[in-house]
């Protein structure tokens, strides 16, 4: 793949063959080398040859092969002319992740984090095909599926606030349940407010370092603050939306003589009925995601208040903002000078809008977006915030996480014979897991260090340094 460097944090692939834009990637020197090997670089590519996109094909720094596209990958298509990809959004659809606030520091809870680590494990079901305390009929569920965080809340699992501080105010509104199959539905009906596994997890952690004192305060950060971190999804409902709509259009793309360099980027014409269907479903499993993240954060606070003897005033936590890493949305950003409707679609990339945007609470809009960028079990988790470099280059988006340097067959590999749990506790980060393949296949080194890909995405001046987090304790599936 031949790459021209634009500066030590922009290389570009350049627009040849079927390319219809150059392909623009986000990482430094070293970045690039280790990106050689994987054939996600052909992904952006392969991307950048898609009817109806704008600009760019583009990849974070964090960037790794997936599924047609690739995870790291940005792309935006015009809404009238372009194409919508379900493997450009991806399985986990609006897979995200939720940071929460408290008033208490380390030392408030050193003596009881054993104990708060137990009593999350369990009220908060994880591991593969895990089931919730929320069992839904199926008309519940269809309101779930259109109400998303509106309908948490509104069942008692939260506060209005939460709703202003997610995404979307957690919800799209062109959800239609009756898109849905009805193996779809019935995987939604139990999963309800559970962890999943993989790389999702639950986090207590530690606001370690302050980088950026002025918009740490607007976001009530400060040194030595405990944290809480979710990262879940749409469950098996989320992955069997994907899997319907992709076979679906594999047919139609087959018949239509449309050239695509992957079967994996099977895709349909946004305006056409194949491409709406499939954005009216997908909504839903949006919807479901922030229903489920809504519902494990309402446990997590009466965890803490249940196991530390203290009130909703003493913990005072509070969702600092929920955002989501697989998914397509309908904006409007500024092309060649000109407002332009686009579907912008982030596989594994995170939302990063610019101070005095609307779509984000109003105190936010003096500094930008928060962004929550997850690392891995041992090392650190960045909070950043949205930049105007961000909005007028990659359609308001960045990095959504450390992204993987190791697939899950190497890394389970490379933990044979060690106790990944006893070698995190002795770097003072508790553990407790459900599955033990699991947590070798999310051991440290299977990740890039996420410090190196947050430092690209602050020089390159697409999102900004707030905040770094130590974890202390960590729940996984």
């Amino acid at each position: 793949m031949h790459l021209e460097p634009l500066d030590p944090f922009r290389w570009q692939i350049p627009k040849t063959g079927e390319m219809r834009v150059p392909g623009i990637i986000y990482t430094d020197a070293s970045g690039i080398k280790a990106l050689q090997q994987d054939g996600s670089l052909q992904q952006v590519a392969n991307v950048a040859m898609l009817p109806g996109i704008i600009k760019a094909a583009m990849a974070m720094p964090d960037i790794h092969l997936g599924y047609g596209f690739p995870i790291g990958g940005v792309a935006a298509f015009d809404w009238k002319t372009g194409v919508i990809s379900p493997g450009g959004v991806g399985y986990d659809i609006n897979c995200g992740v939720r940071l929460a606030t408290t008033a208490l520091t380390k030392n408030d809870i050193s003596s009881r984090l054993p104990a708060l680590a137990d009593a999350l494990f369990q009220a908060v079901p994880s591991g593969l095909g895990s089931t919730g305390a929320v069992r839904l009929r199926t008309a519940d569920l269809k309101n779930v599926l259109k109400q998303g965080s509106n309908w948490a809340v509104a069942q008692g699992f939260g506060r209005e606030s939460d709703i202003a501080h997610t995404e979307e105010n957690g919800c799209l509104d062109q959800a239609d349940p009756d898109l849905l199959s009805s193996r779809a539905l019935e995987r939604g009906k139990n999963q309800l407010g559970t962890l999943g596994s993989g790389n999702h997890f639950l986090e207590i952690g530690v606001v370690e370092d302050i980088y950026d004192t002025h918009t740490a305060k607007v976001f009530g950060l400060f040194q030595g603050q405990v944290t809480v971190m979710l990262h879940s999804g749409s469950r098996g409902l989320g992955y069997q939306v994907c899997d319907d709509h992709l076979a679906a259009m594999k047919k139609t793309v087959a018949k239509s003589g449309l050239y695509l360099p992957d079967r994996q980027l099977a895709c349909a014409m946004i305006q056409s009925p194949q491409g709406q269907q499939y954005l009216g479903a997908m909504a839903c499993a949006a919807n479901y995601a922030w229903a489920n993240r809504q519902i494990m954060l309402h446990r997590v606070r009466q965890v803490f208040m249940e196991t530390l003897s203290i009130s909703p005033r003493s913990l005072h936590m509070h969702l600092l903002y929920d955002v989501c890493h697989n998914i397509a949305k309908k904006e409007t950003h500024m092309v060649d000078g000109k407002k332009q409707v686009v579907c912008v679609v982030r596989k594994g990339a995170t939302r990063a809008l610019g101070p005095k945007i609307s779509g984000i609470p109003e105190k936010f809009q003096k500094v930008g977006q928060p962004i929550i960028t997850p690392g891995d079990m041992g090392r650190a988790s960045y909070v950043l915030c949205g930049t105007d470099t961000a909005m007028d280059e990659t359609f308001g988006s960045t990095c959504h996480g450390a992204g993987r340097r190791l697939s899950r067959k190497a890394a389970k590999k490379a933990g044979k014979g060690r106790s990944i749990q006893q070698e995190l506790e002795k770097k003072g980060v508790l553990v407790r897991y459900t599955g033990r393949s699991t947590l070798a296949e999310e051991m440290p080194e299977a990740y890039k260090d996420v410090s190196d890909v947050v430092a690209v995405v602050h020089g390159a001046g697409i999102s900004r340094m707030v905040a770094r987090l130590r974890p202390l304790a960590v729940i996984k599936g």
